[in-house]
């Protein structure tokens, strides 16, 4: 029974750790791309929303953007890109920037470097403390264990 107090936040501690890095690695393609200096013009191809949640849980729309541009050497990219403005339909025309050796990693969100900062480090210190907690959590159940195997004769 014990060990439940230990694996699951255990697992907790994984997902949260993967989930950082997954923030990390985002805002690092996403500055790549503002990085290089390339742009081009790009068509939305498609716009699309999905949905998650429902039932007890809040209900999450998640607009989505299909884009297709040229790269300088010819090369047709398509990529989407999720979060995207509402004012860009189907058919509009945007700026999109990407980096040479990864095109398919491209962005057409404008850049913004502060509030990609804020919105890493925001995430960063939320999953930190989550991690915390269970760290914390795991360590206080340690200790009732011990006390208690004091009580027991």
């Amino acid at each position: 029974m014990e060990v439940l107090f230990y694996i699951v936040p255990s697992i907790m501690i994984a997902g949260l750790l993967l989930a950082a890095f997954t923030v990390v690695g985002r805002a690092q393609r996403v500055s790549r791309a503002w990085d290089s200096g390339l742009t081009a013009e790009a068509r939305c191809l498609r716009s699309y929303t999905t949905t998650s949640g429902g039932g007890d849980t809040m209900v999450t729309t998640t607009l989505h953007h299909v884009y297709e541009f040229a790269t300088r050497d010819g090369r047709t990219v398509r990529f989407e890109e999720a979060n995207g403005p509402g004012t860009i339909l189907e058919g509009d025309i945007v700026t999109v920037h990407y980096a040479a050796d990864r095109p398919e990693q491209a962005t057409a969100k404008p850049p913004a470097r502060g509030r990609l900062l804020a919105e890493q480090g925001c995430l960063l210190v939320f999953l930190g403390a989550v991690i915390t907690f269970c760290v914390f959590f795991m360590v206080t159940a340690h200790w009732i264990f011990a006390e208690a195997d004091g009580f027991m004769p």
